[in-house]
């Protein structure tokens, strides 16, 4: 199927009809083996995972990722950061509070091999990374082989997959987004994610480029018309701030041309249109400080003390943390691995309030929270507790490639469709074990918890599907008609006769 070309739309989430579905397992390449631990893992990626050279050479001469032996190197630097990394983030943090936990998330656009993410993670702010897949291939794909968020994305045509006032601060260096086009709407779409006094970093061209002189005008013209601060700009970076409310809005003494979106929820962003508008503040009594990183993890959030989260109140929010302290803890008990650098990238498919990766919260793994499309739209607590997350429809497949993520938790995922609208379930058990079997490494790990009928089903599809499962109690005990269901996928190549694995249980 063709699709057009102008506003990237070729290059947007594009899912196959139910008759064109793949029902089948996708085997690791030959020589796979389990990636190197957090923080060797940034540096360095085995060549056998991701045997894909294009990038080395169609980016030889700017020093983003070299291949060296049986590994990929990455020197943290090249023509985006010339003196490193580090350099380039010291640069910023001279201008944004990074360092003292006021800036805790993070949105890189077009972020190549995400480099930047991968080195702001060292001030511990989470960077939530993307990049399209084109002709370079696979840059998402190594991002995460080296243990940093990042999906397959672009700015199209649709809104990004986030809630409004989600990030800190945003970041684009040479990531050759249009930004003047279309009205300037891609910008408009940032100050949508960005939280009100959150920062936008642009390096690279056109800054200072005589050849792009126009463009770098217009995008000032923009930038001043969503009534953004410009703090910095020096040599190839500039660096903008929002404003921190609607009253010091109302005190600018500019007034903008761009009109306010009158979007009924301006939550409801799956698979809409970006519009040509401006997200409004949310209104405010005083000039609020944003609370840091790590209290803001298990103070209660904004949205919940202001009622704003439907059947969420500050007793319930602070229930379901203790709640999940208690199955974390129980968790671990399970699986001695989870907690440690084996388990790097984590995914849980209904995050709910955040609450499991909050318990979960350490330097060594990140969770990608997933709020799905069909349940209550809790994603702004998540992102208000300083954690990472997106929507998504669990009947489509996600923004991932195969073989990146080592623990999937799944709570409730199946039983979801029993407490909604059954006509927004469009998929079968089947369509998201097979889903869930591609994105998880080899000898990854899957946690469901369900109710028991529900995980007999599970785990006869599981069994076939060549993973290792076991049923275990509640933490609660025997008689909680909720149960655990513990599988390991088995590694295994094309051409196995048998599964083939290569690791001692982590049952006790």
């Amino acid at each position: 199927m063709r699709f057009p070309r102008e506003n990237m739309v070729y290059r947007e989430r594009h899912c196959p009809p139910e008759n064109e579905k793949l029902r089948c397992l996708i085997p690791a390449p030959k020589g796979y083996t389990t990636p190197f631990p957090w923080p060797k893992s940034r540096d360095y990626v085995h060549y056998a995972n991701v045997p894909f050279k294009t990038l080395t050479v169609a980016k030889a001469g700017q020093n983003w990722v070299k291949f060296q032996g049986d590994v990929f190197k990455f020197p943290g630097g090249g023509t985006m950061f010339p003196q490193g990394a580090d350099a380039y983030i010291e640069t910023l943090a001279k201008v944004i509070p990074i360092k003292d936990g006021s800036v805790r998330t993070a949105l890189d656009t077009g972020c190549g091999v995400a480099s930047w993410g991968a080195y702001m993670l060292k001030k511990n702010v989470l960077t939530m990374s993307f990049a399209p897949r084109d002709v370079h291939e696979a840059q998402v794909q190594f991002a995460l082989e080296r243990g940093v968020p990042a999906i397959i994305g672009v700015l199209g045509s649709v809104r990004l997959p986030y809630p409004p006032r989600a990030f800190d601060m945003a970041h684009c260096s040479r990531c050759l987004i249009p930004w003047t086009s279309n009205e300037g709407v891609y910008l408009m779409e940032v100050d949508r994610v960005l939280r009100p006094g959150g920062y936008w970093v642009l390096s690279g061209p056109p800054i200072n480029w005589k050849t792009y002189y126009k463009t770098w005008k217009r995008i000032e013209e923009i930038a001043e018309s969503l009534r953004w601060e410009k703090k910095y700009e020096k040599g190839d970076i500039a660096i903008w701030r929002k404003k921190t409310n609607d009253r010091s809005c109302n005190k600018s003494s500019s007034s903008s041309s761009v009109k306010t979106c009158k979007g009924q929820d301006t939550d409801d962003v799956w698979n809409k249109t970006m519009e040509v508008c401006v997200t409004p503040f949310p209104k405010v009594s005083s000039d609020v400080e944003v609370m840091k990183f790590p209290e803001r993890l298990f103070s209660v959030p904004p949205r919940v003390t202001k009622g704003l989260v439907e059947g969420v109140n500050v007793e319930s929010y602070q229930e379901d943390n203790k709640l999940w302290r208690k199955r974390v803890s129980n968790y671990k008990r399970i699986n001695r691995l989870i907690g440690s650098t084996r388990y790097r990238n984590v995914m849980d498919m209904n995050a709910g309030l955040g609450g499991f990766a909050a318990a979960l919260e350490s330097t060594e793994s990140w969770v990608m929270n997933v709020v799905p499309t069909i349940a209550k739209n809790t994603l702004s607590v998540v992102f208000e507790r300083g954690l990472i997350g997106i929507y998504h429809d669990w009947c489509e497949g996600f923004s991932t490639y195969p073989r990146t993520y080592d623990l999937i938790h799944a709570n409730n995922v199946f039983s979801l469709c029993i407490t909604v609208d059954t006509s927004l379930c469009r998929c079968n058990v089947e369509d998201i074990l097979l889903e869930m079997d591609r994105i998880l490494r080899p000898e990854g790990t899957v946690l469901f918890r369900d109710e028991v009928d529900v995980l007999n089903d599970v785990r006869k599809i599981a069994n076939g599907m060549r993973w290792d499962t076991k049923l275990m109690d509640h933490e609660d005990g025997p008689l909680v008609p909720e149960k655990i269901l513990v599988a390991v996928k088995k590694y295994w190549v094309a051409g196995d006769g048998v599964s083939v694995g290569n690791s001692t249980s982590t049952f006790k």
